[in-house]
């Protein structure tokens, strides 16, 4: 497997916050989506690497943008364990595609397992979320709805079936050239690590940059965060870190058990693109 960062410059950042349960939030003011400059699919930039933001968060004070953990990686951004990658500090700023002032990573499931040894095998390969707290000053232009396809209406808890329709969004820098790589729709091949992870296979699978990304499952409930290019079980196809799993893991060993997953203000809708 692969990590999905795409370097600009040097590698990125990450670290611990606290827990989230896997409740949906209830909603602040939220721009609209049609005019939200802050909204899943954002590019992020931690330390001169690219991913894309995937879920938004909150507890009603604080508004959270996820990405992967890995794009905050202090090293090999290779480096399948992230119970031994090296990651960036907590407090380190992000900068988030229309924002008005950096983010700041507020949590790191690497660095929490490390702090915690943390020696399930499956855990340290798959758990791959970090959360990047906005800027009180950017909060207004914030939406949670998915790009493309709304939602997300929920949490998949149960993982997904080989074959079921799964639907994503990525950003990678690269899109500037082939915008159509950005839109992710294809099939489930099934789970992988207990359930750590899911295997996915897209038209347009995911490339380095769309690290992070949300993955919605057939009911437009938020499925996971994209993690890796993967050679298993199929050449081409992506790993996808499965959220409530990773926020479980938050939620037993941090103390923000207060935030949640913002719920789409679009409905969930399939379309006829690639």
């Amino acid at each position: 497997m692969r990590r999905l960062i795409l370097s600009l410059a040097v590698i990125a950042s990450a670290l611990p916050l606290a827990g989230l349960p896997g409740r949906a939030a209830a909603a602040p003011h939220w721009a609209p989506a049609t005019s939200a400059l802050i909204h899943p699919g954002v590019q992020m930039f931690t330390n001169g690497a690219q991913c894309t933001g995937n879920f938004i968060f909150t507890n009603g004070a604080h508004v959270y943008l996820g990405q992967a953990a890995h794009c905050s990686a202090a090293g090999d951004s290779t480096f399948d364990d992230g119970c031994m990658a090296g990651s960036l500090p907590l407090g380190t700023p992000v900068e988030v595609q229309g924002g008005m002032r950096p983010g700041r990573v507020a949590y790191s499931s690497w660095l929490t397992m490390q702090a915690l040894h943390e020696t399930d095998p499956a855990a340290c390969q798959y758990n791959d979320l970090e959360l990047v707290e906005l800027d009180p000053s950017d909060a207004a232009s914030v939406n949670p709805s998915i790009p493309i396809w709304g939602g997300p209406v929920g949490i998949v808890t149960t993982g997904t079936l080989a074959g079921e329709r799964i639907y994503g969004y990525g950003h990678s820098e690269l899109t500037t050239i082939h915008p159509d790589l950005g839109t992710k729709n294809g099939i489930s091949l099934g789970d992988n690590g207990d359930g750590w992870s899911h295997a996915v296979l897209t038209a347009t699978p995911g490339i380095p940059g769309d690290s992070g990304s949300a993955y919605l499952d057939s009911q437009g409930r938020a499925l996971g965060v994209l993690s890796t290019l993967d050679l298993v079980p199929v050449p081409g196809s992506n790993g996808v870190g499965d959220l409530s799993r990773e926020l479980a893991y938050m939620r037993a060993h941090t103390t923000l058990a207060g935030v949640e997953l913002a719920l789409g203000t679009e409905p969930f809708a399939t379309r006829t693109v690639p």
